[in-house]
């Protein structure tokens, strides 16, 4: 008889774990609706430098206060609270810096979007553009914008509405061109 009072334990214990594995399965829409339906950042980070390079060769540096990196179906990363780049030449110089109050890149298509009080310097011929929204295109190597620009240089400054230049923003094209003042080489 001693062989058999085993039994009932051991079919409790079945049951219970049957009972336990049936409570916790999970409906699969469930899970989708859990996983699918959050839109905030896959990651953040505070005070940032992000280093582009193309073949190995550094092109250009970011700076930001905060960065958030989205996971869609096509990833960016965003700068809420504004940015800051360096666009090197090949001797690894400051060719041009660009800042703004807020920044999104897209990452698969390799473009920068800026928007808020947006600056751009060219630090050796001693221009700066400055405008509300821009975009840089890594690929094309160009930056744009349809928004009213003001260029300033060392002897005059420029106000026009879209600009295209090359990235660093040495060779520009104001599209519609308002005014241009003369200023004294003292006065900047």
């Amino acid at each position: 008889m001693k062989q058999f009072s085993f039994l009932p334990s051991i079919f409790c214990s079945c049951l219970i774990a049957l009972l336990l594995l049936a409570g916790c399965g999970n409906n699969l829409e469930t899970i989708n609706a859990i996983t699918h339906n959050y839109s905030g950042p896959v990651m953040s980070a505070k005070n940032i430098e992000v280093v582009f390079s193309d073949s190995g060769k550094i092109q250009a540096k970011v700076y930001g206060i905060l960065l958030n990196r989205y996971s869609t179906p096509e990833p960016y990363m965003e700068f809420p609270r504004g940015f800051k780049i360096n666009i090197f030449d090949t001797a690894l110089h400051t060719e041009t810096t660009i800042m703004a109050n807020y920044g999104k890149r897209k990452d698969y298509a390799r473009i920068m979007e800026a928007r808020g009080n947006v600056i751009v310097r060219n630090e050796a011929k001693q221009q700066q553009l400055n405008t509300e929204q821009l975009t840089w295109d890594e690929n094309r190597r160009m930056i744009f914008t349809s928004e009213p620009v003001k260029i300033t240089t060392l002897d005059k400054v420029v106000f026009g509405k879209g600009l295209r230049s090359n990235e660093s923003f040495s060779d520009y094209t104001i599209l519609h061109v308002y005014g241009q003042l003369m200023v004294k080489k003292d006065s900047i």
